[in-house]
């Protein structure tokens, strides 16, 4: 079991270990220089206060330790006073290292005086049960700052841990929609091909539907004409149309019409398809940044200062109440409260960043041709052959 001894000889050392580290970092360190002060200056606010609320009470009650209290509240107040100057200095300051050697000088200087004056006179004036006590009451205190001390650490991890997670899911959403865009990208493509393909197709078949109506011509223009009767093709047959002539259009410039020799002629007629792809377009870019904004606060404090008030008045009997006629001496501790402030963290709210993906219909409009026929039929009266057939040509 810790006893007061241990407890006042050990308190000491992390600040030391601190102290040491903190004047061996130099001047372009400036981010561990700032942590370390950081808990350098939480492990002597935290023995001051511990100090102050637990020990110092106690010996006040003590006649042998009573006169020790002030020299261990003006160490306290001048190591105060020099974290103040010390906060104030800028980290990379060529003053900040001699003055945390100043203050492990007082440091120093106090625990020392500690050890000499302090430590005896508690050990004499006090009983077991109240250096037990006090021990306790220090013990159940560093307690409370190391859990409040993990407890923020495990907020900050917790923290942490969740912007990464963020992090990670808004990497995973941008290769997804990277992903996506390739393969609309890709699918684009194909349907540029395929409707590339389907136009080379629908031009090979008008091709060679113009080829073939071009071949018909041919064969109507240099066909012989014929009557219906043999006979009458034998007698008009210096009328057929010689060859490389064409047959005579009309005024409305009709194609030429002529009569086949065979049982069956095939005209295609094609059409074209409309193939409508889709491909991905940037359409603008949302960028979401956050920064630390300052702002200055005031809160109003309520503190208490105690003076002591020295007054005489008139005794309220003139029994003896007290001993008197012997030297009597009485102190009395004046406190006066400070602010301490403190800065705590909390999430205030989230910002979320996610894409959503909508549905609209859009009409494509454009316009494809086909081929259409026009069927015109004459009949011929063959009961009247003296009659010589209507037939014109024209030269070329």
């Amino acid at each position: 079991m810790t006893n007061i001894r241990q407890l006042l000889q050990a308190s000491p050392a992390k600040a030391n270990e601190l102290f040491a580290k903190l004047l061996d970092t130099s001047e372009n360190a400036v981010k561990t220089r700032e942590r370390l002060f950081a808990e350098l200056k939480s492990e002597l606010e935290l023995l001051a206060k511990l100090e102050e609320e637990h020990l110092l009470p106690v010996l006040r009650k003590h006649k042998e330790t009573k006169d020790l209290v002030s020299d261990a509240i003006n160490d306290n107040k001048q190591t105060r006073k020099l974290l103040a100057e010390l906060e104030r200095i800028p980290r990379g300051s060529e003053e900040f290292a001699p003055k945390v050697a100043e203050l492990r000088k007082v440091f120093q200087q106090s625990v020392r005086n500690e050890r000499k004056e302090l430590l005896p006179a508690v050990l004499k004036a006090l009983s077991d049960e109240e250096a037990q006590a006090i021990i306790e009451k220090i013990e159940d205190g560093k307690a409370e700052v190391e859990e409040a001390k993990r407890a923020e650490a495990e907020q900050r991890r917790a923290e942490a841990r969740q912007e990464r997670e963020q992090a990670e899911e808004l990497l995973a959403e941008q290769k997804e929609a990277a992903d996506r865009e390739q393969e609309t990208r890709k699918a684009a493509q194909q349907a540029a091909k395929a409707v590339a393909q389907t136009t080379e197709a629908v031009a090979e078949s008008s091709r060679k539907v113009v080829q073939s109506a071009a071949d018909s011509v041919q064969r109507l223009a240099t066909a012989p004409l014929s009557s219906g009767s043999q006979f009458w093709d034998a007698m008009f047959g210096m009328w057929g149309v010689p060859q490389g002539r064409s047959v005579s259009r009309s005024a409305d410039h009709q194609p030429p019409v002529g009569r086949s020799s065979r049982e069956e002629e095939v005209i295609p007629l094609a059409e074209e398809t409309l193939t409508v792809g889709k491909h991905t377009v940037t359409s603008g870019t949302t960028t979401v940044r956050r920064y630390v904004v300052e702002s200055p606060i005031e809160q109003r404090v309520e503190l208490y200062d105690e003076k002591v008030v020295v007054e005489r008045r008139k005794p309220v009997t003139d029994a003896n109440t007290g001993e008197t006629l012997t030297e009597v001496t009485v102190e009395m501790i004046e406190t006066s409260e400070v602010p301490v402030v403190a800065k705590g963290v909390k999430v205030r709210e989230e910002v979320v960043v996610r894409r959503e993906r909508t549905r609209r219909v859009e009409m494509v409009r454009d316009s494809v041709r086909r081929d259409e026929i026009e069927i015109a039929h004459s009949e011929e009266n063959e009961r009247t052959p003296r009659k010589r057939p209507a037939l014109a040509h024209s030269r070329k």
